[in-house]
């Protein structure tokens, strides 16, 4: 054991994932005592934000038990005792997946792969996060489980549709979360939230277990206080699938992180405030590109006129809608518990829409690929806003332009990392996205990891209400 002072309970629920892990091998902290200092952190401040929908903590200090017996007998995971969120649209057994509807209270009979893998690792499942109604939304106001408020502001979003796991890992309510990215629902609350997002590169981390929303879109996304953090988790979860259809068997590992940085080739677009970018955003955009200089390399304006962010993201959104008719189909048949009239009305649009409607909607994503494959020919990365604005009020217009920056990820299969960038003229956080070639994961967070240094703006965690 160590001789050192024992880690203040404050400082347990700021520490990085690396940083916990570290402290947990120098005998620094225990299980048992992140079960209490957490579980305790969520009691007192998830009733403020509504980060978590479902917490048990006799499962959570059961599981943290479990995890100080594998330490005391040498027989350790990566993520021994570590609290790890869920969203909910992953099935963990025993557990019911309600994915923001009213009416899925049937436990699901076994893991999703993710919960499996994160389980085999000695991770402690913390709880399920709030998320929007079906995941088909960017707020995280759900007509059935409540909003979930920013810790920076109350009243203001936390972005979506992974709002509660963001929202849970910047006010130290989890070390880390696990959740989904459609169009941007990773990423979008992290910007909002102030904390680092990781969407693997399509296929790399199996989705099966996960309720969809478009398979072709759908990825399991990452959620941390840390760079190092996002490296650590996707080299747990990562990996092949024989049951997902969209695992990727690779023939050569993940690009390394060897970029040399007087060699770097970084696009930046054009016009920001011609796709909607607000001017206070564009302000610290620019001002982190000032500061970035010499990271940069050789910075290039990259054509986008062949690209309509607004119109892609109204294509991947019918997808969506489309594929979720049938994944939820069962939840719009329930009069007993019926989904909120705006998420049926989403969907009765895309039921309205014919098969040549679909076909022209999920040629999106050919286009999608092709211009990725051009893009990244000519540059090593593109950096641009992860968001147009920053969090807005949950009683105010909701903007339809949340995703559009984040959607061309999605649709074309390649990786994005989401990082503090700075704040707005009034006090909250702004992300920063970076996105490369499929495959460039590890060499994205090698960058992100660079650049946030040269930043340094992450806040300081936890957020309090």
């Amino acid at each position: 054991m160590s001789s050192l002072p024992p880690i203040a309970d404050i400082d347990l629920r700021r520490a990085t994932l690396c940083q916990i892990l570290h402290w947990l091998a120098a005998g620094r902290t225990q299980p048992g005592k992140l079960a209490e200092v957490y579980l305790g952190a969520i009691d007192r401040i998830n009733p403020q934000i509504n980060a978590y929908v479902d917490v048990s903590p006799v499962l959570f200090t059961e599981q943290a038990r479990m995890a100080e017996l594998r330490r005391r007998d040498g027989v350790i995971g990566r993520l021994d005792g570590v609290p790890i969120a869920i969203k909910d649209n992953f099935d963990i057994a025993g557990w019911p997946t309600r994915s923001g509807m009213p009416s899925s209270e049937q436990p699901a009979e076994q893991d999703a792969h993710v919960v499996a893998r994160l389980r085999a690792s000695g991770a402690v499942l913390a709880g399920k996060t709030n998320m929007d109604e079906g995941a088909l939304g960017a707020v995280t106001n759900n007509p059935h489980t409540g909003p979930t408020h920013n810790p920076f502001r109350n009243g203001y979003t936390a972005g979506g549709s992974s709002g509660g796991a963001a929202a849970a890992v910047a006010s130290g309510l989890a070390v880390a979360a696990i959740g989904s990215d459609s169009l941007g629902s990773i990423r979008i609350p992290a910007s909002y939230c102030g904390v680092f997002a990781l969407k693997p590169t399509q296929g790399e981390i199996s989705a099966r277990g996960m309720a969809p929303a478009a398979r072709r879109l759908d990825a399991v996304g990452l959620i941390a206080r840390g760079v190092d953090d996002l490296t650590v988790l996707l080299q747990v979860l990562a990996g092949y699938d024989a049951e997902d259809a969209r695992s990727r068997r690779r023939r050569v590992a993940l690009s390394l992180p060897d970029w040399e940085p007087g060699k770097l080739r970084c696009g930046v677009l054009p016009n920001l405030a011609a796709l909607g970018v607000q001017q206070d955003v564009i302000d610290v955009f620019e001002a982190a590109l000032q500061k970035l200089d010499r990271e940069l390399g050789e910075c290039r304006t990259v054509d986008f006129d062949d690209w309509h962010f607004a119109r892609a993201r109204r294509a991947g959104l019918l997808l969506m809608e489309s594929e979720m008719l049938g994944t939820f189909s069962a939840q719009l048949a329930n009069t007993q518990h019926p989904v909120s009239s705006s998420f049926r009305r989403m969907l009765d649009y895309a039921a309205r829409k014919t098969a040549a409607d679909y076909a022209e909607a999920d040629r999106v994503l050919d286009a999608a690929t092709l211009k990725m494959r051009r893009l990244f020919a000519q540059i090593d990365v593109l950096v641009m806003p992860t968001t147009p604005q920053g969090a807005f009020p949950l009683d105010g217009p909701v903007p339809d332009t949340q995703a559009d920056l984040t959607s061309f990820a999605n649709l074309a299969g390649c990786p994005a990392v989401s990082i503090p960038m700075g704040t707005l003229p009034n006090g909250l956080p702004i992300g920063m996205q970076l996105v490369g070639a499929r495959g460039s994961d590890l060499r994205l967070l090698e960058l992100a990891a660079v650049w946030s240094a040269t930043l340094d703006v992450t806040p300081d965690y936890p957020i309090i209400p």
